[in-house]
């Protein structure tokens, strides 16, 4: 079973799907760590980041799962290294190329089919789980979004925020898997929220449809 968090880059999913899953103990699913795992294993590997059909064939052979809190690759904590300045320019190609999405939705619902997991991401409740009991669209401001990258990076605001309205534009338009909210999705505006707030009201609406 899986409880979706969708949203743009900035809107909080990653805290928010976090402390939502330990809330209801539930595993946390990353799916953009996953898209940063083929970016890793194509640099490693020397496989041309342009290539979709190379960057596909890859990612239909790696081994990605969670444990805890690490992000396993092969069988290797890679936790770290997918946060690496040249993994997160080059992991937002990636996922563009249907390939690779398609080859990460298939393993996203294995891992879903195996237990109860918070998942976040861009197409989680619209492609990757569409069926999914508790679907949330998290947004928040350009300003506030921006501002809590910069917080992260240490870039400057503006900066980030072109750099942020460069990403919503792909995301949003891309031909497979765009980034929209569900039609049967919560939308949760993060903007004067903090992680807690937004974790408990999530989590509270998990309990009051008997998911927890």
């Amino acid at each position: 079973m899986v409880i979706a968090v969708d949203g743009p880059a900035g809107a909080g999913k990653s805290s928010v799907a976090r402390a939502v899953a330990e809330r209801l103990g539930f595993t946390y699913l990353d799916s953009g760590a996953m898209y940063r795992c083929v970016a890793l294993a194509a640099t490693e590997r020397g496989i041309d980041i342009n290539d979709g059909e190379a960057l596909g064939s890859l990612a239909r052979g790696l081994e990605i799962g969670f444990d805890g809190k690490s992000v396993i690759l092969d069988g290797e904590d890679v936790s770290r290294p997918i946060r690496s300045k040249e993994v997160t320019a080059t992991s937002s190609r990636a996922s563009a190329f249907p390939q690779v999405r398609e080859a990460m939705v298939a393993r996203q619902r294995e891992l879903i089919a195996s237990g109860d997991y918070v998942a976040e991401g861009r197409d989680i409740g619209t492609v990757v789980s569409p069926d999914a009991p508790l679907k949330v669209y998290l947004t928040a401001s350009e300003q506030e979004r921006a501002r809590r990258r910069a917080a992260e990076t240490g870039e400057a605001v503006e900066r980030v925020m072109a750099a942020l309205r460069v990403r919503d534009a792909r995301d949003s338009g891309r031909e497979h898997s765009p980034l929209r909210a569900a039609d049967d999705a919560v939308a949760l505006d993060t903007t004067n929220l903090s992680v807690s707030a937004a974790a408990d009201e999530i989590a509270g609406l998990a309990r009051e449809r008997g998911l927890a």
